[in-house]
Order: structure tokens, then sequence, then C-alpha cells
């Protein structure tokens, strides 16, 4: 390819064609590409001509004439709003703007999809009226051809799980009749259905136009969203030299009856003779409003010292497919066991607490071992502890948040970041946070720290092998204060696991070893967990 001079022809050089093709039909293909790369840049008035050398060579010679750099588009205000002409050009005036010449066709393309959030999906924009301003500046008038009025949802139609309850469409993920029709949002929109447990998209949306109506067929499928799952966890007791052995069953319940409700039922045992009892149900969208209810109820029972009885409900308001508001009453009463009364440690009493919670969850539902990406839950509730004839105001502050890095398909980063504090000017034992194990600290017995307040992080480097297995480092670290025994600690957990995902579920395997500060790094303390999580 040459040009009618040396500052022509370096100008289609750097276009940087292809000069090699298979046959004359790719020739004539790649000719036709630089024409409308030509033309993009300004040079509308080139003109071209193909001359044969011999049966292999040919040589196309073009004469690109002016350049036009910019162009003055006048348009209508009542039919394309100024704003969103200041969003694809810095030089607005009432009745016209400037574009740079490259940049019209995707300034056209923005102001179409507008158009098109408008509930106008078949509106067409044109260039018409083009004249010469001056050596490097066209004019010309935008038209838009709207050949109907705006078109709306008339209907929903779900496919495939016709059961899928309809609260989900009108508040999680904002769809409902009468809405504007925008394809590119819908498609947006219902993406997000692979976040719910229960269901996900097996296709895109589609729309059925007729003359006076639009009809949105959205195709989504049941999936399996129960869970069973429970641990077993077994270590050298320090006291006996025996093994001991510990673990818990935790049931999850989710929209069996198509209502998009949950109810979940866990019971633990642990080796320090704990009992603990947790049974919850979450309805969603009551009374077809986006007003949600969660209740919970948990008994906690230390060998024959203490018995706790926490019993919740909150009101949830789901904002949209990520983000929910909380808001209710904890109520708790705590029994001392004991017949020494004297025990100050373990006391009987009564709280009541107004609690509220935010929650955030990012899925990345394409991960089978890995569904959700990042979740952040955060809870604080003020209220009053009555003891005997004494009554003391308390704050307490819950904060659980996690996040998956992933540096490349198979690489990952997991942090996670545990938090709690009860504020009070004075503490019993029977009131006091219970963590460790699997699901906090690794490498210390469940439940058998204790503590007033603290600060937990989980960090894990994974190597996914393949779709179904992945193998972990463990390195953990807590920062406790227990103000009845006046102590602060700073504990730390170490070791490694892997995860397999099966027809049965995913089993996960943690080997973890356990240490303070002042404690000497042995394998007598470390603990293996197993846990089994089934899906049915």
């Amino acid at each position: 390819m040459t040009g009618n001079n040396k500052q022509e022809s370096k100008v289609i050089d750097s276009l940087d064609y292809l000069k090699t093709h298979k046959d004359y039909g790719s020739v004539i293909s790649e000719i036709d590409t630089i024409q409308k790369k030509l033309l993009k840049i300004g040079y509308f008035e080139n003109q071209q001509n193909t001359i044969k050398i011999n049966d292999s060579t040919y040589q196309a010679e073009f004469h690109l004439k002016n350049r036009y750099k910019k162009i003055y588009i006048y348009y209508d205000k009542n039919l394309v709003s100024p704003s969103v002409i200041k969003m694809i050009s810095k030089q607005v005036f009432d009745v016209y703007f400037i574009l740079p010449i490259e940049s019209v066709e995707t300034a056209l393309n923005f102001i179409n999809s507008k158009q098109t959030e408008k509930g106008l999906p078949f509106s067409k924009l044109k260039l018409s009226n083009i004249n010469i301003k001056d050596a490097d500046t066209l004019t010309a008038d935008l038209m838009i051809d709207d050949y109907e009025n705006k078109r709306i949802i008339n209907a929903i139609l779900i496919k495939r799980y016709e059961k899928f309850p309809k609260s989900y469409l009108k508040y999680y993920l904002k769809i409902k009749p009468n809405q504007l029709f925008d394809l590119s949002t819908l498609q947006r929109k219902t993406e997000q259905l692979n976040n719910l447990r229960f269901a996900n998209q097996i296709k895109a949306p589609e729309v059925l136009f007729t003359k006076d109506s639009t009809t949105l067929y959205i195709y989504v499928e049941k999936t399996k969203s129960n869970t069973f799952d429970g641990f077993l966890g077994f270590g050298t007791n320090e006291q006996t030299n025996k093994i001991d052995f510990n673990g818990y069953l935790n049931l999850n319940l989710v929209n069996n009856l198509n209502y998009g409700e949950a109810f979940g039922l866990q019971y633990k045992s642990t080796q320090n003779q704990q009992n603990r009892f947790e049974a919850h149900v979450m309805l969603p969208y009551l009374f077809k409003t986006p007003i949600g209810v969660d209740c919970q109820l948990h008994i906690f029972k230390q060998d024959s010292t203490f018995t706790t009885v926490d019993q919740v409900a909150k009101l949830h308001y789901q904002i949209d497919s990520r983000n929910k508001v909380f808001m209710g009453i904890k109520s708790t009463q705590s029994s001392n066991l004991l017949n020494n009364t004297s025990n100050t440690g373990i006391s009987d009493y009564n709280s009541n607490f107004t609690t509220f919670g935010y929650e955030f969850t990012k899925a990345q539902p394409y991960n089978l071992l890995f569904p959700i990406k990042t979740n952040i839950y955060a809870e604080s509730g003020f209220g009053k502890r009555r003891h005997t004839d004494t009554s003391e105001k308390q704050t307490i502050l819950n904060f659980d948040a996690f996040k998956i890095i992933n540096l490349n398909a198979k690489n990952s980063l997991y942090f996670r970041l545990n938090g709690n504090s009860l504020v009070s000017n004075t503490y019993f034992e029977n009131e006091l946070s219970r963590f460790g194990g699997i699901n906090s600290i690794r490498g210390f017995e469940e439940n058998s720290l204790l503590a007033t307040s603290y600060a937990l992080i989980n960090t894990e480097y994974r190597l996914q092998l393949n779709n179904t297995l992945y193998i972990h480092t463990i390195t953990d670290m807590t920062l406790l204060e227990n103000k009845i025994t006046k102590t602060n600690e700073k504990l730390y957990g170490f070791g490694f696991g892997l995860g397999l995902l099966s027809k049965a579920g995913l089993f996960k395997l943690n080997y973890a070893a356990g240490k303070s500060d002042n404690q000497k790094f042995k394998f007598s303390n470390s603990k293996v967990h197993l846990s089994l999580i089934a899906n049915f």
C-alpha cells in the first residue's frame, strides 16, 4: 500500500496493515479495512486504486486528500439531555457540541446506549447534513429515529423453575413489571441470581416484543442448597496423655418451601465438657415487603457449672443483592449451677440489648470450592445487665470479615479478621466470649479460650490443584484480653490443610499446632480437624 506522497505513505504505514495473504479475497478485505480506519481518523475524501503487478503481487494506491480533525454536531435538547452530551464532550454549547473525529463512533454508541436505558431499544442515531466548515472541521446534525413509544416490561415469566419466589425478583434483583426496558441492565441484574444459594441462571434472559407489549423471560434452575456438615477433632490431652475427641453436627435447610427461607440447627460437644445447641430461622420478604425476620436460639452449658440461653429476634432489610442491614433485640439468661454460691466468678444474670448490624457479600459463583469471595458482617449492641438488685450498662461489638485475593486461576490468598468485645465495668466468667478450634484459631481445643475482647486473624495461601482439590497453609494469630484474670495474650496457630470436593460433599482436613508467646512450639500441642460438608 502506498500513498500519493511520502507523507501519505507514512500515514498508511502507521496503520500496520497485513502484507501477505492466502488469496485475492483476503487482499480486498484488507484494503477495505484500511479504508475504514482512514475514515475513522478523518480522511473522508480518500480515494483508492488497486493495481495488479503480477499473479502474486498487488499494489493499492491511496490518495488521502484532506484530513478533518473535528466536527460540530448540532442536537435537540428535547431528544438528548445536555448532561449526557457532557459525558462525551468537553465542549458543549446550547445547540451544538464539538468532538474529535476519531471519537465520533464511540460517542454515538454511548448516546444510543443512554437512549436504550430510557426504554427505547429500537432507537437509531445518525449524522445528517454533513458539511465542510473549514479546512479541518465538519458540521452535522444529530438525528434520532424512534419508531415507537418507550418500552416497559409488561410481564415477567420464569422458565424451568416456575416456583421461584417472586419477591426475589422485586427486591433482590430489582426487576418488576412496568419498569422501563433496558436489556443490558436486565442482563446485569439477572447475573446476580448466581449469588443465591438455592438457584442460578442457566442462560441469559430473552425478550418477546409484540406491537403493544414486552415480555421478559428469565431462565432459572433450582440448585441443591441444603447442607449437612460435621467435623471430628482429636489431640493429646496434656493432663492424661490420652487422645481426646470432639466434634459437632450442623444442618442447614434452605428454600425447601420455595419461599427463600432458611432453617439451621447445630449441636456441638467438646472435650472440655461443653455442650452447645443453636437454632435459627430466616424468613425473607414478609408479606411481599423488603423486610425479613431472623430468629435465633442459643443454649450453652459448661459441664455442671452454668447454662446460658440467648434469644435473638432481628428484622433485616435487603438493600440490594450484596448489602443487608439489621435491627433487633437480644435477650440473655444465665444460671449458676454450682452449689457453692460464694464463687463470684460465675453468677446468675439477665441482659437485654438492642442490636444493629450490616452485612456485605460478594460471590464468585463459578468457583465451586470458594463460591464467596468477600463477606463482611458488623454488629453492635447496647443494653443492660441485671444481677440481683443491680443494673449495669453494657455494649457488645462483633466483627467478622474475610476476603479472597485471586492471584491467578490456581493461586489465591485468604484473609479473615474476626473480633468480639464486651464493654462493661464488671464481668462474670459465664458472659465471656469462648472461641478456639477449626472455625477460629486452629491448633487449640474448641471453645477453650475465654476473653472479654479478642481480635483474630486467619491467613491461608491456597493452591488449587484442580476444580475439586486444593491445599493450603495455616497461619493464625489472636490478641486476647481477659479483664477478670487481668491477662493479655498473643496466641499463634501454624499448620497446613487440604480440601476435596466430591459427590459426598466438601471434605476438609486441617493439621495445626498452637502456641502462646511464652510457650515453646510442641508437636504434642497439635490438633487434627476433619470436617465434611454435604449438599442435598
